[in-house]
């Protein structure tokens, strides 16, 4: 047992102590590919396999991760830390980087991978596209990766049927909706002086990028949003504690408020013994001051009940979920954007590279605007009301679109000012701004215009 203070310093030395190191800058970029099968049938994941095995052997990487039928579900290049995996499910194919200095060395090697996948891919019937929502989910085995990590987390979204009479919270029928969304990622290194400016700027931010961004419809069902990817992960039993997900409603101002915030947020799993366990989220205080806690492992086809005490290794599987995230690593990640078409899949990491070290003029520019926070609403508010395809009233489109070509135009000189040619990748997005739209508004009008979803799929897959 610990008391409140040992978690705090817990707290510290995981959160806030890896960013007193940090000058240089480095890039962390992961990218999210729904795969699809063109016959409209489920996913063949033995398609799935052969291409995990192909291109093992072509690029040189290694097997990291075996799941419990021996198939390759993690590779990894141990000369530049790429990984090759699939996230959640083998509907969803998943590029992480390793870190790097220059977006254009990411950019090169993603291209590589991405044709080589959807080239393998085809041969079989099947492709690769850059929607945030499985256009083609409802024809797929909706089943977990078999094992414990993945299968424990489908059991923990699947568990919200147990809590919607005593949580006062709307919980969505897709506990399975890790295995048909996809998401755009980037981790960039933060400097402890710089910490709490740039969760505020950044924090400010984000109904911005969800007019530049949104890519997550739920076709046939929930068109009216753009970005269903915030709902999906807010109303969930990840939103149990509204301080695991979505955006800071009060942004912190200090770091002391920061460290305040991760202590009230909650935990629902560890890995004891070789068992991944899950439980019902509690407060991460509070769970250290727990003499045993009650769960459920998986064995042998059904779940087991177990008790158990907290060590302090439990605090690796402490996971917040917010838009603007502090890691272990010193690094802030960035995780409210979908998967975005493929030409554009370096537009997410070039944005907030050209933003993170002006942090400063980033927020004076957003706490001047009119165009969006004049009106009443807050940060969280704005960017619900700007992930539904209508706007509100208030909305004078001159105004946001002025915004939106400033906040680009800073990220514009950020990267100009590195000398690296980055400022390359952001072209999509001032052409977005221009034109008011973003990949959700595109799709929506191509299906409503008779564009064929097969059509679609193709535009925003096409390799580079």
């Amino acid at each position: 047992m610990m008391n409140r203070q040992e978690v705090l310093d817990l707290l510290y030395e995981k959160y806030i102590a890896p960013t007193k190191c940090k000058e240089d800058l480095f890039i962390g970029v992961e990218i999210e590919i729904p795969i699809i099968n063109l016959a409209r049938h489920p996913v063949d994941f033995e398609v799935v396999h052969d291409l995990t095995r192909r291109f093992k052997e072509h690029f040189g990487f290694y097997v990291a991760v075996l799941d419990e039928n021996k198939n390759a579900s993690s590779l990894v290049n141990f000369m530049n830390d790429d990984i090759l995996s699939y996230d959640c499910s083998y509907n969803n194919l998943e590029f992480s980087f390793g870190k790097e200095s220059d977006l254009s060395t990411v950019q090169n090697r993603f291209t590589a991978y991405y044709r080589y996948c959807r080239e393998a891919l085809e041969e079989s019937g099947h492709t690769l596209t850059g929607m945030g929502i499985n256009p083609f989910r409802k024809y797929n085995r909706l089943e977990p990766i078999p094992n414990g990590r993945y299968r424990m987390l489908f059991h923990h979204l699947s568990d919200y049927t147990k809590y919607r009479s005593r949580i006062p919270m709307f919980f969505h029928p897709y506990p399975s909706y890790g295995m048909f969304s996809s998401a755009s990622q980037v981790q960039l290194d933060v400097r402890y002086e710089d910490l709490i400016e740039t969760i505020r700027a950044f924090s400010l931010l984000e109904p911005v990028k969800a007019l530049l961004f949104s890519n997550s419809v739920l076709t046939e069902e929930r068109e009216e949003m753009l970005c269903c990817r915030d709902m999906l992960w807010e109303n969930s039993t990840h939103g149990i504690n509204p301080h695991n997900i979505g955006m800071f409603d009060n942004i912190p101002g200090s770091i002391e408020e920061l460290l305040e915030y991760f202590a009230s947020t909650s935990i629902y799993c560890t890995e004891q013994d070789g068992k991944y366990i899950n439980f019902e989220p509690v407060n991460i205080v509070e769970y250290f001051g727990l003499e045993e806690v009650h769960g459920e492992y998986y064995k042998d086809g059904v779940y087991h009940e177990i008790t158990f005490q907290p060590i302090r290794e439990d605090l690796r599987y402490l996971r917040s979920f917010k838009f603007v995230d502090l890691t272990f690593r010193g690094t802030i990640e960035f995780r409210s954007i979908c998967c975005q078409p493929i030409p554009d899949a370096m537009s997410v990491a070039a944005f907030h590279l050209g933003l993170i070290r002006q942090a400063r003029e980033l927020n004076e520019l957003l706490e001047k605007d009119t165009a969006l926070y004049t009106h009443g609403y807050s940060a969280t508010e704005l960017r619900k009301l700007f992930n539904l395809r209508h706007w509100p009233e208030f909305v004078d489109q001159k105004a946001v679109r002025l915004l939106l070509t400033a906040v680009l135009t800073l990220s514009w000189d950020g990267l100009k000012a590195r000398g690296l040619g980055e400022e390359i990748y952001l072209a999509p997005l001032f052409a977005r701004a221009e034109k008011l739209t973003n990949p959700a508004i595109e799709l929506l009008t191509g299906l409503e215009k008779g564009v064929s979803i097969e059509s679609l799929i193709e535009s925003y897959g096409r390799a580079i």
